[in-house]
């Protein structure tokens, strides 16, 4: 069993514990809260070891009444692998604590740049981050452009990758940003930054992007053009995403408009939390002109890098193949598996 902590309960901190007790050969050995709320308290109702960031957090948990088993230090001192979950820019922060520990740590897109060894997209580099001591697993935007983009590269070749994203302008809980009556430019100089983090992963792809914010909280959506090498038609780039792991394909003629139709399929396919895992793109965007390969994608930003988490465990961890983590994985969490 691979003892797994994770540091930070917040949006993606209580999808990845979830994940980690769903999986046969890993156990959750505890996640780690700044202040009791309502979510510490749900964790501890669900059974799970609960720990305090530090000593300040720890007794703030004890004046509630919170049956808190320690601090960081204590849950590091009991696991193989800890899952930076904490907020944006504390990874500098933490990154002596879990080296100091001798732990193995993922971090997430948002925690700061140099922190790991290697950034993460399980069916893209699995191999690349095995025996390492950190990773990080890349942004929700960036995980599915290379999940795509590297799906039809291996199919039929990209030479060039350009991308639009229409990003949701906070989560759903996040009141102290939205809604936004506004289209906000993020960034308003060019490119941005997802470019340069799918190259990360995706070494050799010549791709540039562009993104703003829009008044939505679930969701964001790709408009994708890719130069393609060889000469492909639509059906054969269909074929190659569905072959994909971790791509669905949707139809506008089945009543897929929109985002919020993708979110409602996810509750009718009664995920957790109404979780989409895979990258959604429209079957019926998919198009070629002059080359060119033309498709709208969707992500939902709070699931989408659950799986790649549960991978990188098992990556650090060692004994696993690419292919064995992921069917693992993807069997966990009710994922169609190619």
């Amino acid at each position: 069993m691979i003892r797994v902590g994770v540091n930070g309960y917040g949006t993606i901190g209580r999808r990845v514990a979830d994940a980690v007790k769903r999986q046969g050969d890993m156990e959750l050995a505890g996640v780690t809260k700044t202040r009791p709320d309502y979510k510490s308290q749900m964790a501890e109702k669900k059974g799970i070891p609960l720990y305090a960031v530090d000593m300040k957090s720890l007794e703030a948990f004890r004046a509630a009444g919170a049956n808190v088993k320690g601090t960081l230090n204590d849950l590091l001192q009991r696991v193989d692998v800890i899952v930076d979950a904490a907020p944006e820019d504390t990874g500098p922060l933490n990154k002596p604590i879990y080296q100091q520990a001798g732990v193995k740590a993922i971090y997430q897109g948002g925690a700061g740049d140099g922190l790991a060894d290697a950034s993460f997209v399980a069916q893209c580099n699995f191999e690349e981050a095995l025996g390492k001591q950190a990773v990080q697993v890349v942004s929700c935007n960036t995980t599915g452009l290379c999940r795509t983009i590297n799906a039809i590269d291996r199919a039929v070749g990209v030479t060039k990758a350009r991308a639009v994203l229409a990003r949701r302008a906070t989560d759903p809980d996040d009141v102290k940003k939205g809604p936004i009556d506004a289209v906000v430019l993020d960034p308003t100089t060019l490119p941005s930054h997802h470019g340069p983090d799918v190259k990360a992963v995706l070494k050799d792809l010549n791709i540039v992007t562009m993104a703003f914010k829009v008044p939505t909280t679930h969701m964001h959506l790709h408009s994708l053009i890719l130069s393609l090498r060889k000469q492909a038609t639509r059906e054969d780039l269909v074929a190659a995403l569905e072959a994909a792991p971790r791509v669905q394909l949707v139809d506008g003629k089945s009543g897929f408009k929109s985002t919020a139709a993708i979110m409602d399929l996810a509750r009718e396919m009664g995920r957790p939390r109404n979780d989409m895992y895979e990258a959604t793109v429209w079957k019926d965007s998919v198009s070629v002109v002059d080359g060119e390969a033309y498709m709208f994608m969707a992500v939902h930003q709070e699931a989408i890098v659950v799986p790649e988490n549960i991978d990188a465990i098992r990556a650090l961890y060692g004994g696993y193949t690419r292919e064995a983590s992921m069917k693992l994985t993807d069997a966990a969490l009710g994922i169609a598996h190619r």
